[in-house]
């Protein structure tokens, strides 16, 4: 008996922008930061520091002042095309990820309307009208819960080819005052995904989401942490500490899931592409991970990290990353053909998520 071919979701395409505005530890020299209402009286030197022996973050990127995350967004995404290879106008959907819009330098206002997929398909000057764009909005996970969406888009036979973006200028919404403010970063990456038929699992094997909306307060926009401050502005705020512990008992949950829907074992996967937020808590999530499954030790070259020189751009970490693994600029990294990886996030809602993918 012949065997059926089946669809699958395939990376064809990948691209990134990276600002060039390089961001130190002291930058934030001269800044002033509070906690609880209260102005911290320890040196700034001490503060950086610490800040970096915990995050591992020495470094973030800024985007340029006369830049939007759109036009970020869009330098990535013409680079994906041009990776992959393909027309343009026969990309069907465009799914951009990310939860702030168009903020412009030292507004502090969101541009959600029109979406932002929109204005990079209009940027991109893609006239086919059955190229549909829109936006997610999803914490950081939103770039995997776009992958997702794709998968759906393309497993139905609708779309050949789907363009998701992870982007972000969170340079813009952050607070000053707040310590926490020094893990943030801007960066935009874009993956193109099309449909392939094959008679063996290739692409996209599983996936699974989790929300757990109790725990949303976690990660929330508020007030500066300067009382003094009465601009009216608000920014992004996190309970670092209860993050940290809600990921590392969760997430490794949801990843184990969805490489226990793919039928394959955990030692079978070769690269793990985890959004970069913290350095030590990415780490804790992988021990727990391999705990889960019986296993002490997580092995060498598993994950690979840019948070040190890159900082946190939310929705564009892994697809950044994968960009960059790709084009081999991350050192020890590579992709290798038929070698399995898992995406995986979490992030504002709470929301978590991970994606099991064969190269």
């Amino acid at each position: 008996m012949c065997k059926m071919n089946n669809i699958y979701s395939v990376i064809t395409g990948t691209g990134s922008y990276i600002p060039d505005n390089i961001i130190s530890g002291e930058h934030f020299l001269g800044a002033s930061f509070f906690d609880n209402g209260i102005k911290l009286e320890k040196e700034n030197t001490e503060i950086i520091h610490k800040f970096s022996e915990i995050t591992e973050i020495v470094e973030r990127r800024y985007a340029d002042s006369d830049l939007l995350n759109s036009n970020i967004a869009a330098i990535a995404a013409k680079r994906a095309i041009e990776a992959a290879q393909i027309d343009k106008e026969t990309l069907d959907h465009i799914i951009f990820c990310h939860n702030f819009g168009d903020v412009k330098a030292g507004s502090n206002r969101m541009d959600m309307l029109p979406a932002l997929a929109a204005k990079v398909k209009h940027e991109l000057g893609i006239e086919n009208p059955n190229c549909v764009a829109y936006d997610i909005i999803f914490g950081c996970p939103g770039w995997v819960q776009g992958v997702i969406q794709a998968d759906y888009l393309l497993k139905s036979g609708d779309a050949k080819k789907v363009m998701v973006i992870g982007s972000e200028t969170l340079s813009r919404i952050i607070d000053p005052h707040d310590r926490d403010s020094m893990i943030f970063s801007d960066g935009a990456a874009a993956v193109i995904f099309e449909a392939k038929e094959s008679a063996v699992p290739v692409g996209i094997i599983a996936h699974k989401s989790q929300t757990f909306a109790n725990h949303a307060c976690l990660l929330t926009m508020g007030s500066s942490n300067n009382p003094d401050e009465n601009t009216g502005n608000t920014y992004l705020k996190m309970n670092g500490r209860k993050l940290y512990e809600f990921a590392v008992i969760n997430v490794p949950q949801v990843v184990k899931s969805a490489i226990d829907k793919s039928g394959i074992p955990l030692t079978a996967i070769k690269t793990v592409f985890i959004h970069q937020a913290n350095g030590k808590m990415d780490n804790a999530i992988m021990k727990r991970l391999f705990k889960l499954y019986g296993l002490d030790e997580v092995p060498e070259k598993l994950v690979p990290m840019t948070i040190s020189w890159l900082g946190n751009s939310s929705v564009a970490t892994i697809p950044t990353l994968i960009d960059l693994v790709i084009n081999g600029r991350v050192e020890g990294y590579q992709v290798v053909k038929g070698e399995y990886a898992v995406f995986a996030s979490v992030g504002a809602g709470m929301h978590i998520n991970a994606v099991v993918y064969q190269f």
